[in-house]
């Protein structure tokens, strides 16, 4: 069965990231298509899969582990389970990232 997910369709939200959880239309994908101010980011956290980021616009910080790295659009960037990471937004602008995660139900511990 074909899923399609309005726009128009989900609550409204302060916020402008969008979460999908994959499970409960039978994929094993899940992520957040962020939107967000200069400075914005979460914080620090650690999952059991990877994560994916496409950077989109913008520019970020990215921490991993013990290594910090600079993304900007169409930057790829693949975090390893049990690897703490987090971003934020480095750039005067808006950015916008996908975080795909390897899992149909996002797990997350936050460690800030």
């Amino acid at each position: 069965m074909t899923h399609v997910l309005r726009a128009a369709d989900r609550p409204p939200s302060t916020s402008r990231t969008i979460r999908f959880e994959g499970a409960a239309y039978g994929t094993d994908i899940s992520f957040f298509a962020v939107d967000n101010e200069p400075g914005q980011g979460p914080a620090l956290h650690v999952h059991p899969y990877p994560e994916t980021w496409i950077v989109k616009s913008g520019r970020a910080r990215i921490v991993a582990g013990d290594e910090t790295y600079e993304v900007g659009p169409n930057d790829i960037a693949v975090v390893p389970g049990g690897v703490p990471h987090k971003f934020t937004n480095i750039g005067d602008d808006r950015l916008v990232i996908f975080c795909v995660h390897a899992a149909g139900t996002m797990v997350q511990e936050d460690l800030e």
